[in-house]
């Protein structure tokens, strides 16, 4: 057997272990240590796990994943994502869908604090859907703005898929985030469009809010100013160049924990929680990079990615035929796949391709993300349509489905402009550095 008969075998055995509800970073870590056992014995196998595992978990950079998670943790149990939804719902409720679209904006902000797609559309949707409920919002409408609006946490800073990818692809966690920025505010703005075009067309499905005083507004503007100021701190200090990622993480988490110790809303039993729930999402993130780790060299062992790169290249497509071919593989493994589980499957074998094409690899990152972004809401998976469905339990899966199909569009239209203006995703990165 050749090694990429090997490598082809080993991407097969991945599959099957995945359907089988072994977790990723496990079915890599297996696939990588066996398949290198199997090319080079065991001795290069077992040195090759020790040594990758421990230069992966004991690198600094990786300290941001547990402290921007524990900074959202803590504005999570504390409650202040309820100020964010009330103050979005404060500005922009009187207009058609206003609380939907204050939904998508509440995501979009604690998306800036959690870097969790999952954690984002728990967080909202517990606050958001009853209120949505309790003004006969559309089922569809409500729980497709919270479901569309939770990918935000993956493509909005501090994003973990953006810190997986660094990893995986040896770039730059900095430049990374600030590559999310304009594509999630563009992002955001479109959703909000869905909303408001779904709501003309059918004033019964997102009715407007009652009228709130411009001096209501500006009080619940307030309220959410100190997590808001935290945000702007976080990502703004990186920009300037103030302080990296990981102090920026460490600040950011410091300052939502005094915030929260502050005003009395962190007590024993939410601290223990917020940091329970932090050590276990870091724990299995880590694993993650652990498998990736051990699984990438085995791949490249086996040449497969350079094969599939040539084999793409002779067949004369071209560098936005080869992307098409990418996106079409992304939408169908989307299907089938969560998120985190696509990014670090496919990026060791799409990101030399694209390197070969002459992409960007910045650029690509945030199309990567993205694409997954969208695998979040494709059915039958859509990872963050099961969350959504575990707070609204009256609420059919199809309907959820059909409710997430219009934002589903929406990220299409994101992701072409982002290929046709490219800048969209490079402007602040390369101002940056």
């Amino acid at each position: 057997m050749t090694d990429f008969s090997i490598g082809l075998l080993g991407i097969g055995a991945m599959f099957v272990l995945l359907i089988l509800r072994m977790p990723v970073g496990m079915a890599m870590l297996a696939v990588g240590f066996f398949g290198t056992w199997m090319l080079n014995g065991f001795r290069s196998a077992n040195a090759l796990m020790v040594t990758e595992a421990f230069s992966h978990v004991s690198n600094y950079n990786l300290t941001v994943i547990p402290l921007f998670i524990l900074m959202g943790n803590i504005a999570s149990v504390a409650g202040f994502s309820r100020g964010l939804y009330e103050a979005a719902f404060a500005w922009v409720g009187r207009a058609p869908g206003g609380l939907a679209s204050a939904s998508v904006l509440g995501c979009a902000a604690f998306s800036a604090v959690s870097g969790s797609s999952v954690a984002t559309a728990v967080t909202i949707g517990k606050v958001a859907l009853p209120e949505m409920a309790r003004f006969n919002y559309a089922p569809g409408l409500a729980t497709g703005a919270v479901a569309a609006g939770g990918t935000l946490g993956f493509l909005i800073p501090p994003s973990t898929g953006f810190v997986i990818y660094a990893i995986l692809t040896e770039q730059s966690i900095g430049q990374l985030f600030m590559s999310g920025i304009l594509p999630g505010l563009l992002l955001t703005a479109l959703f909000i469009a869905t909303v408001t075009i779904i709501s003309l067309r059918n004033p019964e499905a997102g009715p407007r809010g009652a009228y709130i005083p411009f001096s209501e507004k500006m009080a619940a503007g307030l309220r959410a100013a100190p997590l808001l100021g935290v945000i702007i701190i976080s990502i703004g200090g990186i920009y300037l160049g103030v302080f990296t990622p990981v102090e920026a993480a460490g600040i950011g988490a410091g300052l939502v924990l005094i915030m929260a110790l502050f005003t009395g809303k962190l007590n024993w039993s939410t601290g223990s929680k917020a940091v329970g729930d932090t050590v276990r999402t870091t724990a299995m993130l880590f694993l993650i990079i652990i498998g990736a780790a051990v699984l990438n060299p085995f791949l490249s062992m086996t040449q497969l990615p350079a094969r599939l790169g040539e084999a793409m290249t002779t067949m004369g497509l071209g560098p936005y035929g080869v992307l098409f071919l990418i996106v079409v593989a992304y939408l169908i493994l989307g299907m089938f796949m969560d998120g985190l589980a696509m990014l670090v499957v496919t990026v060791p074998i799409f990101y030399p391709i694209m390197m070969q094409m002459g992409f960007d690899p910045i650029w690509f990152g945030v199309v990567a993300v993205i694409m997954i972004e969208m695998g979040m809401i494709t059915p039958p998976v859509g990872m963050n349509v099961f969350v959504v469905k575990g707070i609204a339990r009256d609420v059919p899966m199809s309907t959820i489905f059909k409710g997430v199909l219009p934002f589903w569009f929406a990220m299409a239209v994101c992701l072409f402009l982002i290929v046709i203006f490219p800048q969209i995703a490079l402007v602040i990165p390369q101002a940056m550095f």
